[in-house]
């Protein structure tokens, strides 16, 4: 019978911020991991006395009750891994350090996909945010090529075979666009490996742009420029515990010292350099040129014509920014040092 006090090996090293459970499962498959010296096995349980090791590195105890959670307008030309075996650029290469533990990718997108990341030195937020079972909305403004009717549309929504098993859209709305290129808003509830891509794919059609603009109650703030990251407030952590089902955690307490050190990496490392510069929006590049309508919906993730943009919150409320939209609801700016990503909950 196993010990009342003992806690599944990827639990407790997840909690002391090493990595996600799913990752952590994976160190221990390749053999990374040892417990009193002997190599763990998946299933493994441990209690405080147990000694574990990784990488033949003791790991630190237990830390502080307290998060820290960031937003991260991602650039195209990273890649959401810590160690690129090509030497591309790194989505962790333009984050700071945290005050303790490491930070950890809320889901991830590739390389050509720009928009919102989250990252928090809570491995159990992290798992519980990603588990499919969670079934959170992951919204995305998408350009597509190519000739797209309401029977295609419909296909999506009701759901396609991929490699991996049927894919969906729980959502679609047109944006705008003429032509061959038309805007859309679209989300799913999975986080599967490049799946807005290859749903349109299935049907003969390419996207040339795509941006993560909401997960979950979580919108990319406009303010936020591509490569720019910022520190989330407490009262928008409380709602990512809520969505997580997990008690709420506080947010650490950065001290002056800190907050300073946290502005100077801003300006430092917060802008994006390791992208290329070809890869970035046009509207990034010039900021005193006023962009045009197609660049405005790629730089903000919302159309500026009179089309309203839907995005449907879990409770199947419309819920999108839009502050120059007649009727919706605008986000409000941040208050405290740092920022923070927006939130909003649906009205039931």
């Amino acid at each position: 019978m196993a010990d009342p006090e003992s806690e599944k090996l990827q639990k407790v090293m997840a909690r002391r911020g090493l990595g996600s459970r799913r990752e952590i499962e994976t160190w221990i498959q390749e053999g990374r991991i040892k417990v009193n010296g002997k190599p763990a096995t998946l299933g493994d349980r441990v209690t405080r006395e147990d000694q574990i090791l990784l990488d033949g590195h003791k790991i630190p105890d237990e830390i502080t009750d307290e998060v820290q959670v960031l937003i991260y307008n991602k650039p195209e030309g990273q890649v959401t891994t810590r160690n690129d075996p090509e030497g591309r650029p790194t989505v962790y290469d333009r984050l700071p350090k945290p005050s303790q533990g490491r930070w950890i990718a809320i889901g991830r997108l590739d390389i050509n996909t720009t928009g919102l990341l989250l990252f928090t030195t809570d491995g159990e937020l992290a798992n519980r945010l990603m588990h499919p079972s969670s079934n959170i909305d992951r919204e995305y403004v998408t350009r597509v090529l190519g000739e797209v009717d309401d029977a295609m549309l419909t296909r999506l929504k009701e759901g396609v075979l991929l490699e991996d098993g049927v894919g969906k859209f729980s959502d679609i709305s047109e944006a705008s666009g003429t032509g061959a290129n038309k805007w859309y808003h679209v989300v799913i509830q999975e986080g599967r490996n490049r799946e807005v891509r290859r749903l349109w794919e299935s049907q003969g059609v390419q996207v040339n742009r795509l941006k993560r603009v909401r997960f979950g109650f979580i919108f990319l703030p406009s303010r936020l420029a591509l490569g720019r990251w910022e520190l989330m407030r407490q009262k928008d952590v409380d709602v990512l515990y809520d969505m997580a089902n997990l008690p709420r955690k506080k947010v650490l307490d950065l001290t002056p010292g800190k907050q300073s050190q946290i502005k100077r990496q801003m300006n430092k490392k917060g802008r994006g350099k390791s992208a290329p510069e070809s890869n970035l929006n046009p509207a990034d590049k010039n900021r005193r040129k006023r962009p045009n309508k197609r660049e405005e919906i790629w730089s903000s993730g919302r159309p500026q014509d009179s089309t309203p943009s839907r995005g449907r919150s879990r409770s199947g409320k419309s819920q999108m920014d839009g502050s120059s939209q007649p009727g919706r609801e605008k986000r409000r700016p941040a208050t405290n040092g740092g920022g923070t990503g927006t939130s909003r909950r649906s009205k039931r």
